[in-house]
């Protein structure tokens, strides 16, 4: 068993204190400690990837120059590329510096190399030439979900609702086939809208699968060090370590109420008074005001019914209780209307959230209303009051994540 740490400062006044949370890991076969071991270790599973040689991929960026970069992430940096046979390809190059990495590198071919989905990311294939690590994929058009959709007045590109209900369905059915078809099961451990890629039919792919654990049919869990991003962890993963599929379910409810309300969960700006984004949609929801949640810039050209019923699923799949929460599948059949949600009970959202001062673990003594999508009466609340009524029932802590991170 490998032990790791999450360490969370819990700031009283003047006063900052560090608590190590100790999660239990089963150990990883096959992943040796030293970094010039792994940095040397054959790939498992690589002939059946195709290999692409260093220069070929340099020819293919222009020496991966900084005018073809189009992302930068910790584990290195992406570049446009065209390949000799014309194709458009992303070219994912690992950091040389970067020791997690590697071991993001195997975990991201072995996870993807023979898995094919409609709303995957397609690897086409890798290199490993000395100490070159490079991963080849197809070239999507539209960049990441984040940049596009997420850029606040940034953005270049207005989504149309049925985009947006588009996307939704196709990211929930790219997590049901890895969920439920492929054997052993795949829980992604970091779903969020940066790894979501559109294509130029804004048809959304998840990427990034570094993290991916693969998971048995036969476990109800994993007990596994803590890694992903903040805002989008489910609590029971983030504060014990225990993975399991809804963990995916609950990053995913996250990320519904992002693509329909246009904004993101946390944004480095906020206030520490300002609430996140979910627990912005759990006290409309229980006002009877969804609607006002919505993306404006989308003016009145959406089904208001249909846009709130989304930002119900999203409720549904962020519930503190994992047991609650539904499975991808039946997400699927939700957002597609094939699944009524009449007479489904929406329990409160386990938030934990972190990064900005005093923020806050719901605590709600309230029965939900199920009037959620009753038009505004107009009464001139602002959102950000919303903390501040006497209905809005919320216990403050203290507790702030530092820092989420790997150690083996």
């Amino acid at each position: 068993m490998l032990q790791d740490s999450i360490l969370i400062c819990l700031r009283g006044g003047d006063i900052e204190r560090c608590l190590a949370v100790v999660c239990f890991q089963s150990a990883v076969v096959g992943f040796p400690r030293s970094y010039e071991q792994q940095r040397s270790m054959k790939v498992s599973g690589i002939q059946n990837t195709r290999q692409y040689l260093y220069q070929e991929l340099c020819r293919a960026t222009d020496n991966f120059s900084p005018d073809n970069k189009i992302g930068e992430g910790g584990f290195g940096s992406v570049y446009k590329g065209v390949l000799r046979d014309g194709t458009l390809a992303a070219i994912k190059v690992l950091s040389a510096e970067s020791k997690q990495g590697v071991r993001e590198f195997l975990t991201e071919i072995t996870t993807i190399a023979e898995i094919e989905h409609e709303n995957l990311i397609k690897l086409y294939g890798c290199c490993v030439e000395g100490n070159h690590r490079i991963l080849v994929y197809g070239y999507l058009e539209n960049n990441s979900l984040s940049k596009t959709l997420l850029s606040g007045k940034n953005r270049e590109v207005e989504f149309s609702w049925d985009t947006r209900r588009g996307i939704c369905i196709g990211i929930a059915q790219g997590l049901a086939f890895l969920h439920e078809e492929v054997r052993p099961h795949i829980v992604h451990r970091d779903i969020k809208a940066s790894n979501v890629l559109l294509d130029g039919n804004f048809k959304p792919k998840i990427s990034d699968f570094g993290l991916a654990k693969l998971f048995p049919s036969n476990m109800t869990h994993i007990s596994t060090r803590v890694a992903g991003t903040t805002g989008y962890l489910a609590p029971e993963y983030a504060l014990r370590g225990q993975l399991t599929r809804k963990a995916d379910v609950y990053s995913f409810g996250i990320l519904i109420l992002e693509i329909v309300s246009g904004r993101r969960n946390m944004w480095k700006e906020a206030t520490p008074e300002e609430p996140y984004l979910l627990e912005l949609a759990w006290e409309l929801h229980k006002q009877g005001e969804l609607l006002r949640l919505i993306d404006k810039s989308m003016h009145e050209n959406f089904d208001p019914e249909e846009a709130c019923r989304y930002l119900k699923i999203g409720l549904l799949c962020t519930q503190e209780m994992p047991k609650l929460r539904p499975s991808m599948s039946t997400v699927v059949e939700m957002l597609k209307g094939e699944l009524d949600l009449e007479g489904k009970k929406i329990s409160r959202p386990g938030l934990i959230t972190a990064f900005m001062g005093h923020r806050t673990i719901l605590k709600d003594r309230d029965k939900s209303k199920d009037s959620s999508c009753t038009k505004s009466s107009g009464s001139g609340k602002a959102e950000n009051s919303l903390f501040s009524s006497k209905d809005a029932i919320t216990s403050f802590a203290t507790m702030t994540f530092n820092s989420i991170y790997d150690r083996r």
